[in-house]
């Protein structure tokens, strides 16, 4: 498969599309909650992106074919006092897997990482994700741990209702 990963243009209307394609393919699978994303996300996602600081989508694609995503973030680590890149979404087409996809995304993040002088990598994967687990620490991604005393880090959130 020959791939090609690039940093999404938010101003590039195929860019754009293939995006919001392949974040309602990930929305719409199980691991990903099962349901299509709401109109609202589908007509503002882009432009939203496009105004957040430090954000960045990178796109792979197989020919012509958007295949795969991941939704970036740089964000800043107080202890390392650098910046790093969380990996807000990433996803993989069905058809693609166990083609590379995934270790081409996260070299090309990472190289990106690199480039803007980060300290590191995060990324949050479903417990139950065995699959997405594996193509991580494939990749050399760990749970995060200060030591065995405190066990590892868990990942929480709290939905605000009316925010929108």
């Amino acid at each position: 498969m020959p791939l090609n990963v690039i940093i999404a243009d938010y101003d590039n209307t195929a860019h754009a599309q293939s995006m919001v394609s392949l974040l309602n393919a990930y929305a719409e699978d199980p691991l990903g909650g099962g349901q299509s994303l709401p109109n609202f996300t589908k007509d503002n996602l882009v432009a939203a992106l496009k105004d957040f600081p430090g954000a960045f989508s990178v796109l792979a694609y197989d020919e012509d074919e958007a295949v795969g995503l991941a939704n970036c973030f740089q964000g800043f680590s107080t202890f390392a006092c650098r910046p790093l890149i969380n990996i807000h979404d990433f996803m993989v087409l069905p058809r693609a897997r166990r083609k590379g996809v995934s270790q081409s995304l996260l070299a090309f993040i990472e190289q990106e990482a690199v480039q803007r002088r980060c300290c590191k990598v995060t990324l949050e994967v479903l417990s139950g994700n065995k699959k997405a687990r594996g193509a991580y620490e494939k990749y050399g991604f760990k749970d995060y741990s200060l030591g065995d005393e405190y066990s590892s880090a868990e990942f929480m959130q709290k939905s605000l209702t009316g925010s929108v």
